[in-house]
């Protein structure tokens, strides 16, 4: 279990996404945190006594999530989450982690190397990055103060649940993001689909 994080502040936001669906986050914010970035979490929904909260780590995306790329699909996860989650109850943590974890300026540099033809992991690797840099450490300690040492997971990444686990979270089901496909980010769904199936070959899928 990783180091305790405390509850810094907490905040209520109407959230309103660029297609009009609309919901309400109890956003938090945190203290002791082991990476020192300001990670959040959004509690959504009413939560279910009965039931494992929903979460969702999703990884900030300026290009996705604000100005709405279609390299990626970043914004549509995040659209999905937050009303797969509103309907359910759970959190979405919004990480620090811009471009999986190698930061905004390197994530550009690496666009410009897959309009010269390389894939997305071939680009970070010329560039002297790592194919995925996250580290979820952070995730893990906000989760556990926030009391969600039992959940389900949100995400396609199989490495995600994985550190969870390693961090003495339990995650009891891993339910599969939509696919969000457009002509502009066809090529980097597939590699990345392609690579996280490599990368995690030795991890038994878990069940729904």
């Amino acid at each position: 279990m990783p180091n305790a994080a405390t509850i810094r502040s907490r905040v209520h936001i109407p959230l309103v996404f660029p297609d009009g669906y609309r919901t309400e986050a109890e956003v938090f914010t945190f203290h002791g945190l082991t990476d020192g970035l300001e990670h959040l979490a959004l509690a959504l929904g009413a939560p279910d006594p009965g039931r494992s909260p929903l979460v969702r780590l999703h990884s900030e995306c300026l290009t996705g999530d604000v100005f709405g790329s279609a390299r990626c699909d970043c914004g549509p996860q995040l659209r999905e989450a937050a009303e797969r989650i509103t309907e359910t109850g759970g959190y979405l943590l919004y990480l620090r982690q811009e471009g999986r974890g190698i930061g905004l300026y390197n994530k550009l540099d690496a666009y410009a190397l897959q309009d010269s033809g390389l894939d997305t992991y071939a680009a970070n690797a010329a560039l002297g990055l790592p194919e995925d840099g996250r580290d979820y450490t952070a995730a893990a300690q906000m989760l556990t103060t926030l009391g969600a040492t039992t959940l389900r997971l949100l995400t396609n990444n199989p490495d995600k649940a994985a550190q969870l686990t390693t961090h003495g979270l339990t995650v009891t089901e891993r339910q599969p993001t939509g696919l969000h496909l457009s002509p502009s980010n066809l090529r980097y769904l597939h590699t990345k689909a392609a690579g996280t199936a490599t990368t995690h070959a030795h991890h038994l899928p878990l069940g729904a």
